[in-house]
Parts: C-alpha cells; structure tokens; sequence
C-alpha cells in the first residue's frame, strides 16, 4: 500500500461526483454540453435562457476545472510526484493535501499565483 491510497481513495470519490454533478447539468466530462439540453428558448423568454445557460455554463467550467485538477492529482499520485510542489519542487505539506488532495502547489507558489 502506497503512502497516498487514502488520498487516492478520496480523489476518486470526488472525481465520480464530479462527474455525476456535470452529468445533471447535461455536460460530459470535457466540459461539452449534450445537444439535448433545453432552455426552454421560446421568443419570450429569450432572456431567460441565455441567462440560464450562462448561468449552467459558468457551473459547467467550475466543475471541470475541478475535475482537471484531479485528474493532474491522479497523474501525480501514479508518476510518483504527487505531494511536491509542481512548480518549485518543495513539499506540499501533509496538512495542505489532506484539506485539499488535488492540490499540486505549495501554499506559497499558489499564493504568488493567486497575485
């Protein structure tokens, strides 16, 4: 047993769910919104529905976003570089991966990205 199998555990169970939330709002998991998703886009309510479907598409990006990051956790965990910063090599730190296990930065790069 590898020293990440639980956070490995927990990324996969946060991936399903991940996948299952794009699936309710009519999206694979690129991101790509099925053509049978209805907006209910009648001539009076043109307004509403692209609203609405701003509103699902900003959703949508979140969560694949999400999903990304997990997948690169994922990729990390099999190639063996999972807990060391992917952009300046350091630890991550055990509480930093256990309150987010998709995190591929350190709290320093991130927060020098996050600028």
């Amino acid at each position: 047993m590898g020293a990440f199998d639980a956070i490995e555990t927990r990324l996969r169970e946060e991936r399903e769910q991940v996948v299952h939330q794009l699936a309710e709002l009519g999206a694979s998991e690129s991101g790509d919104l099925r053509d049978d998703v209805d907006f209910g886009e009648g001539f009076a309510d043109a307004a509403a529905a692209t609203a609405e479907r701003t509103e699902v598409l900003g959703v949508v990006e979140t969560h694949k976003r999400s999903l990304d990051e997990i997948d690169e956790a994922l990729a990390r965990i099999a190639d063996g570089t999972y807990g060391t910063c992917a952009n300046c090599g350091k630890d991550i730190g055990t509480a930093r991966l256990e309150y987010r296990p998709s995190s591929i930065h350190c709290v320093d790069c991130k927060a020098a990205k996050a600028l």
